[in-house]
């Protein structure tokens, strides 16, 4: 079965806008268009529900069980339970208060690895904690494919390694890491797994159990929703925690990692990526499944259906000499985000051709400093980032390639 990509987009609002006609959206990496569920569901819970929820009366009543039902549904959709899952309002920020939730877990001295691919969310906060008695071991990529090696990791843990930070996937290389088993390695030194899927969820949203990992997190404005950052905590792990919100919310565990309370209306409409799923399955599928299984489903029709767009971008590159493509060149461990830099043209000289042809692109180096540094890369300029989803078709696929001929 393929993926139906015209039912697809006919549930995002944005590929019907007449001011967005025309232009080809790929900077997805960024920030996904929202789908119509969600939008739907944040404006009715505006108009109708935006009051203090838990109270007695109906509309605070309903508030509260829209909130709920986010966490349930969303937890049933990554195969976790509904206390493992918490809203924060961004990846970084849920990051930064892990950061201080977990320091009191460690005794001076202390060994943390953290990754060199990370995007800044997944790496900043950790390495501030050399500052208060941690010790910060760098697990470095490749310099030339900008790969994090396994073997590598070997020979930096120990059983000294309190925790392993590193990304699901590259926001800039696009390469996939073997988080189960990156995650074994640490659990066999007793050691936390912390993952960010920042850059992995907007092209499958993961099986958490099956996973591994300890902690994991993505931005659910990347996954077709609000700009929330969603974090999964293994329940092990919670009450280890230092609590960082009011001494009343002690135990509580939805409110110990947001200190700065719930934004209401986003959480309640969290469940409309949920039911945007549900509709594409529904769609395609005529059985009944748990969400789980239907998440399974979905992520192999996204997955062949980006496969199919990426094969055909990524032959167009490999066939020029004028372009660099940063990190690994084929599918193999792959999302459909491909950076390049122009060999023989101004970089900011193309981009600006590009967006002539109505192609919307990133320029720059998207928080990855870390590893575009340790490849030599220059920033400025930084790489032009490619970056597409499920919801793209071949035509834009097609457009961005003479878009490119013309550039380059």
């Amino acid at each position: 079965m393929k993926l139906d990509v015209p039912f697809v987009r006919s549930q995002f609002p944005a590929f019907s806008e007449p001011t967005l006609k025309g232009w080809a959206f790929f900077e997805n990496a960024g920030g996904s268009y929202p789908c119509e569920q969600f939008i739907n569901r944040l404006t009715d819970f505006y108009r109708k529900n935006k009051v203090q929820p838990y109270y007695p009366y109906p509309a605070a009543q309903r508030a509260g069980a829209l909130m709920d039902a986010s966490y349930t549904r969303m937890a049933e959709y990554l195969n976790v339970a509904a206390s493992e899952i918490h809203f924060g309002p961004s990846t970084t920020l849920n990051v930064y208060v892990l950061a201080n939730a977990m320091r009191p877990m460690w005794d001076d001295g202390d060994e943390i690895i953290v990754s060199c691919q990370d995007h800044e969310a997944n790496a900043g906060a950790w390495r501030k904690l050399a500052m208060r008695g941690i010790k910060i071991i760098e697990w470095p990529v490749d310099p030339v494919t900008g790969v994090l090696h396994v073997k590598d990791l070997k020979g930096l843990i120990s059983d000294r390694t309190k925790m392993l930070a590193f990304p699901h996937c590259s926001n800039v290389i696009g390469h996939i890491n073997p988080v189960k088993e990156i995650s074994e390695i640490a659990h066999q030194h007793g050691a936390l797994s912390v993952v960010d899927g920042v850059a992995y969820a907007p092209h499958a949203f993961p099986d958490l159990k099956n996973l591994g990992a300890d902690i994991y997190l993505f931005s659910l404005y990347k996954t077709f929703g609000p700009h929330l950052g969603l974090l999964y905590v293994d329940n092990a792990l919670v009450g280890q925690l230092e609590n960082q919100s009011h001494f009343f919310k002690e135990g509580i565990t939805r409110n110990m990692l947001t200190p700065a309370g719930p934004d209401h209306a986003q959480i309640a409409a969290v469940q409309g990526v949920l039911d945007y799923f549900d509709a594409v399955y529904a769609h395609h599928f005529d059985d009944a499944a748990t969400p789980a299984q239907r998440n399974l489903a979905l992520n192999r029709l996204f997955e062949e259906h980006e496969n199919t767009l990426l094969e055909r971008l990524l032959d167009f590159l490999r066939s020029r000499d004028d372009v660099q493509i940063i990190g690994p060149d084929s599918l193999e461990n792959r999302a459909p985000t491909v950076s390049i830099i122009p060999k023989n043209k101004d970089l900011d000289a193309v981009y600006e051709t590009l967006t002539d042809h109505k192609l919307m692109l990133g320029k720059g180096d998207f928080y990855a400093v870390r590893p575009l540094k340790a490849m030599g890369i220059p920033r400025p300029p930084g790489v032009l980032r490619i970056s597409f989803l499920h919801y793209t078709t071949m035509d834009e696929i097609d457009q961005l390639i003479k878009g490119l001929e013309a550039a380059l």
